[in-house]
């Protein structure tokens, strides 16, 4: 009989192990910080110290639990978390970047305990907490950083304010003292568990980080898609800054697909939307000395994608390169456009659409492009700079997204 309880025990632990389904509901893909070399500033203090930085994110989709991951994926020491708290953010509705949560919020732990220390190069999941969350829900994330910790690991240009205050503060519904920060520093995943869902990835640089969307609005274009696919977890994997071949604000794409992509859980689509840096950035302040890209360098990059998401049994979507004529023109950065970089796009464009080669593929470019003059975006899509889309442009994109993940 005891023999028999056992077997039936272990049974019902193994069943409730496998019933648990985690999915991300929200992330941020972390980065290494540059230093003064680099032509942009990251933003960013170097160090933490003796405060508390609270993060207001979205999910795209619900569940009755929720964890969270910090990442130390950059670091050069270990990143030591001493209390954690998530709340549901105050609805202000006449600060669109509060700092407010809802009360005390629940304590997260890890193995049990209150703080963590986080070794370089790895990251640190909390356990679960019984706090049923809603699609689309703002939730304030607050972090005690007791020690020095080097803004090593982070995320550039989330148009999401976040804060900074002094002491352990935590449990506070407002701030006091507080700093507005523009980056995001350690955290990188929500999680929720329920029923079964589907979990799609956006892969790219700044236009599926979102630059040019109005700040602390949540119009990016996979936060607008989460709008429309109703149970579909979104997973943003943007990154300014990326690059489909080489390194630059974030490692370059095959590098970075195992762990922002494949790693997460439940994942069965990828959607790709890179390589317009790797055409823009050789001979402009980003990269001077750095050679033109080709197009048949970058389908072999494509391609390179396409075999390990079909080795993982992930549907990969190509999405087309948005035009660009006279970006970031009277910047420091002029010169990321020139007719022979538009010459690279557009056969780039023309094997996506014509290759066969991705599962399906997204026109980008033909949504959005300005059909008098088609190396610009359309003047109502465009956020001003003739790189990055506006929150119209960013709709545009969602809707067509929409349309291929449902």
């Amino acid at each position: 009989m005891k023999r028999l309880t056992f077997s039936l025990a272990a049974l019902l632990a193994a069943t409730a192990v496998h019933a648990t389904e985690w999915h991300t509901t929200w992330y941020a893909a972390p980065m290494p910080a540059w230093g003064a070399e680099f032509g942009l500033p990251t933003m960013m203090p170097p160090a933490l110290e003796a405060q508390t930085v609270r993060e207001v994110v979205r999910t795209s989709i619900g569940g009755e639990q929720v964890r969270i991951t910090y990442s130390n994926r950059y670091g050069s020491a270990p990143l030591v978390i001493g209390e954690v708290r998530l709340a549901p953010t105050r609805d202000e509705s006449s600060r669109a970047a509060s700092s407010l949560q809802e009360g005390a919020g629940v304590r997260l732990t890890f193995d049990g305990k209150r703080g963590v220390t986080i070794a370089p190069g790895q990251s640190a999941t909390s356990d679960a907490a019984a706090l049923p969350v809603a699609a689309r829900q703002r939730l304030s994330v607050s972090t005690w950083l007791p020690q020095r910790a080097p803004v090593t690991t982070f995320h550039w240009g989330t148009q999401q304010t976040a804060f900074a205050a002094p002491g352990k503060q935590v449990a506070a519904t407002a701030l006091s003292n507080a700093q507005a920060l523009t980056g995001r520093a350690f955290l990188s995943a929500v999680q929720v568990s329920g029923a079964a869902q589907r979990t799609v990835v956006a892969l790219g640089d700044s236009i599926t980080d979102g630059n040019g969307s109005t700040p602390d609005r949540n119009l990016r274009w996979p936060d607008q898609l989460a709008g429309h696919a109703d149970g579909v977890a979104v997973v943003n994997a943007g990154i300014s800054g990326a690059r489909l071949l080489s390194d630059g604000m974030g490692e370059k794409a095959a590098a970075r697909f195992e762990q922002d992509v494949l790693a997460q859980p439940g994942v069965d689509t990828v959607i790709v939307l890179l390589g317009i840096n790797d055409i823009g950035w050789p001979g402009s302040a980003f990269a001077p000395q750095e050679a033109p890209a080709t197009a048949d360098a970058m389908i072999a990059g494509y391609r390179k994608l396409i075999a390990t998401a079909r080795t993982r049994q992930v549907r990969i979507i190509g999405g087309t390169l948005l035009p660009f004529e006279g970006a970031l023109q009277g910047t420091p950065y002029a010169g990321h456009f020139s007719p022979a970089k538009d010459s690279v796009r557009r056969a780039v464009n023309d094997w996506i659409r014509r290759s066969g080669e991705f599962d399906a593929t997204i026109d980008f470019d033909q949504l959005l492009r300005d059909p008098a003059r088609p190396s610009r975006l359309r003047p109502e899509f465009d956020s001003g700079d003739h790189l990055h889309p506006s929150d119209a442009g960013y709709a545009e994109m969602a809707r067509a997204a929409t349309l291929i993940v449902k």
